[in-house]
This record gives C-alpha cells, structure tokens and sequence, in this order.
C-alpha cells in the first residue's frame, strides 16, 4: 500500500486508517458527523494526496485533451480549470477530471487515485498528437481547505487576494512560506474553499500552517467518510460508484460536460444517446420513511420488479434521512416518482428529487 506525505501525521493525530485506492487513508478521526458539520458551517482540511496529476504540453497538448475528454478544453483561459471525463471507446466512462489550463499549450490533469494508471495508459494510446506527458503523481500532495471560513483561513497565509479567484479558477502562489503551490478555488463538498498543490515535502509544514492558523475558526481534520456523506448531500459523482467504464455520461446526468461542438472518443454513441434518449438515468432519492440506503441495493416498483440499484447512499447528517443516488429504469427515473429501496428484505419508499439534496 502507498502512503502519503502525511500518514504519519494522520497516524499522530489518531485518525483510523483504511486501504482506499491503493493507499493508506485516514477515513475518520474526531467522527463522520462533527467533521461533516465542521465543513458545513466552519471548516475542515483533508488531505487528499492520493490524487494523481499528469502535466501535459506542447504543441499537441489542446488537440489530445479536446480528444480524450468530453468538455471544450478551448473554453479554458489560463487560470481557469474544467470538469470533464475521459470517454472509453464503448461509450462509457474512463475516470472523471479536472482539467486546468496554467498557460498556453499547458495543462494540469487531476485524475482519481484508483484510476492513475488506466488514466494514464488511456491518454498515452490517444497521443497522436505529440503531447509531452509527465505524470507527477508522486511526487505532488494536495489539501483541501474547505468550509465557509476556508477562505479566511487560508487568507492568513498567502498574499494571493483569494477572494479575486472565481469559482473553478486558480493561481500560482506562495503559502505560509512555501512557493509555486496552485491555489485552486474548487471542492468536492459543495461548501466552498480552495484546494492547494504542492511538492510532498512541503505537505507537514502546510497542513501545520494552515491547522494552526484555523484554530479560532474551529478548523478541524476531516476523513475520506466525511468527504463522501459532503459531497453525496449535494449530489457529487464518485467514480467507481455512480460512474464507471459501463455508464454514460448522458445517463450519469453529465451532459452539461459533453460538448458537441467538437469530435471526441465516443462523440457519436452520446449524440445518439442525447437525440433518443436512454433507458436508466442517475437520478437523486429520498427515502419517506425509516431506513439507510447503501451502494447495491436494488430499487424496485410498486410491484416488487427490479428497475435499478443504488450506487451511493447515506444517512444525511443536515436532513436526517436517507438519500442517495441510483440508476433507475424509464419511465421510473421522472422527478416526483415513487420508487422503493430493498434494505434488508423491506421495500422502503422513496421519491425521485433533483440533487443537491441541501
């Protein structure tokens, strides 16, 4: 197993330890519900090192990522960064990304930690074009500092005027000393806050820097649970759960990053998809009565007949009810239907609502 700059610090700190994605992860440490909060109404930082991140550049760099991803790479300017997906040649789905453009013919890919390797095995097979690829997973941290006081927290530590970066913008900067650190106004909890990459051996001074700087703000370390009950309450894909190589994007609700105006892998398969229309959609849940949904419990009709399974479920700790995300058959995948959740062997009623659930 891998471990990041931090484990040790993870290990200090007491947190609970889990293989996840071929690392050795903090899933918890003070308790999923006062980290979720934390985030909610103050701030938390994780660390979220086992990311992967490939420069690519050159010439050929804008040719090969309007290719291999399904959102406009000519939308980007510098400074600005995308969320996109890397299509398969059977119309499923790669790994979702972030794209940032740091300036003309360069790019900074953020990539899943479970898919590293495919990711990078996918985008070299496509690289006709010349690109130059470095992949600098292991040699890069990443912390998330997010929560409503995230940006006075980090305020403390940089003379970038954080609040001058928009919404999935970024810059390059110092922080608490440390220079060249990509500040990145993006998130996976739905709460605000910025992320920051950095070379690993900066990683103990930051996470020091920025703990002690949070403390009258009440910052606190949060876990990979936490991380996932935040972004499940506002409706976030995980890869590996709501999206994988045999799910569309057009199916995942991800049309709004596959852009038409240009060719890409698979353009042809979700331009049809897009015209016709699919037979399952991702669509949000909550249950109306008593229960806790989890990834692969089959949903069901009024009858009892299987018509999808849930891919990711939780107790939600701001609305106190399960929710979650689930594939669901036409015609059961329309706003407002009743639908049923198998858990334990008892069909639990729920409806289909637009995420974000808060």
């Amino acid at each position: 197993m891998k471990k990041t700059a931090l484990y040790d610090k993870h290990v200090s700190l007491g947190a609970k330890i889990v293989p996840f994605a071929g690392f050795e992860m903090p899933v918890q440490y003070s308790g999923v519900t006062e980290e979720h909060f934390a985030v909610r109404e103050k701030a938390g930082i994780f660390d979220v090192s086992h990311m992967g991140q490939f420069f690519v550049e050159g010439p050929g760099a804008r040719e090969l990522l309007q290719w291999v991803t399904t959102n406009n790479v000519d939308a980007l300017e510098n400074g600005k960064a995308q969320y996109s997906c890397l299509p398969n040649e059977n119309g499923g789905i790669v790994d979702d990304l972030i794209v940032y453009k740091m300036e003309d013919d360069k790019y900074f890919v953020v990539v899943n930690a479970s898919n590293i390797d495919k990711d990078w095995d996918h985008i070299s097979k496509h690289n006709t074009f010349g690109a130059k690829m470095t992949n600098a997973s292991d040699e890069m941290s990443l912390l998330a500092i997010q929560g409503p006081k995230a940006t006075e927290i980090l305020q403390k530590l940089t003379d970038t005027p954080l609040s001058d970066i928009p919404y999935y913008h970024f810059t390059v900067g110092s922080v608490a000393g440390v220079s060249d650190v990509i500040i990145s106004n993006t998130g996976y909890t739905g709460s605000g806050g910025f992320e920051i990459y950095f070379k690993n051996e900066s990683a103990e001074k930051l996470w020091d820097a920025i703990v002690e700087a949070g403390k009258e703000e009440g910052i606190i370390p949060c876990g990979l649970a936490a991380r996932d009950t935040l972004r499940l309450e506002k409706g976030f894909c995980l890869y590996g759960n709501d999206i994988d190589d045999t799910t569309s994007p057009i199916e995942a609700g991800l049309g709004w990053i596959t852009k038409f105006d240009k060719d890409f892998v698979s353009k042809e398969t979700f331009a049809k998809q897009k015209e016709e229309g699919v037979t399952r959609k991702l669509v949000g849940f909550e249950l109306t009565d008593k229960g806790v949904p989890r990834h692969d419990y089959p949903v069901v009709d009024a009858e009892g007949n299987v018509i999808g399974k849930v891919t990711s479920g939780t107790q939600s700790p701001m609305k106190k009810i399960g929710l979650g995300l689930a594939y669901v058959d036409k015609p059961h995948f329309k706003l407002g239907s009743e639908i049923f959740i198998q858990v334990r062997n008892k069909n639990i009623p729920a409806k289909v609502v637009k995420a974000p659930f808060v």
